[in-house]
């Protein structure tokens, strides 16, 4: 009875084997074109914080794929550049308004 099973248990694994690998001429599984990015942040206006958070990546074999994620990047990148760039030219301009004003209304209240 233990050698039935044995030798059972190794055709069975053996034909597990040859079915999983494709033991014909014909593809197992067929070419799937590489994931795309679908989506990608819109060009015509700034990113908003809901896009950032609907943006999905394409999975690659070995994790994302790198081209994908560098065109994320750089475009955040330079969004976030352009904000700094935008928000430190508005401070500058507020304190040299405000400084002008705040001066003379400091030297009315002493």
């Amino acid at each position: 009875m233990f050698w039935f099973l044995l030798i059972t248990m190794v055709v069975v694994v053996a034909a597990v084997t040859l079915a999983v690998v494709g033991g014909g001429d014909g593809e197992v599984l067929p070419e799937v074109a590489p994931e795309q990015l679908v989506d990608p942040l819109p060009v015509a206006r700034p990113v908003d914080r809901a896009d950032v958070e609907a943006l999905r990546l394409p999975v690659a074999p070995r994790g994302y794929r790198m081209a994908d994620v560098d065109d994320v990047l750089v475009r955040l990148g330079a969004e976030l550049a352009e904000r700094d760039a935008r928000i430190a030219e508005l401070e500058e301009a507020l304190a040299g308004a405000g400084g002008t004003g705040d001066a003379g209304a400091e030297g009315g209240e002493k």
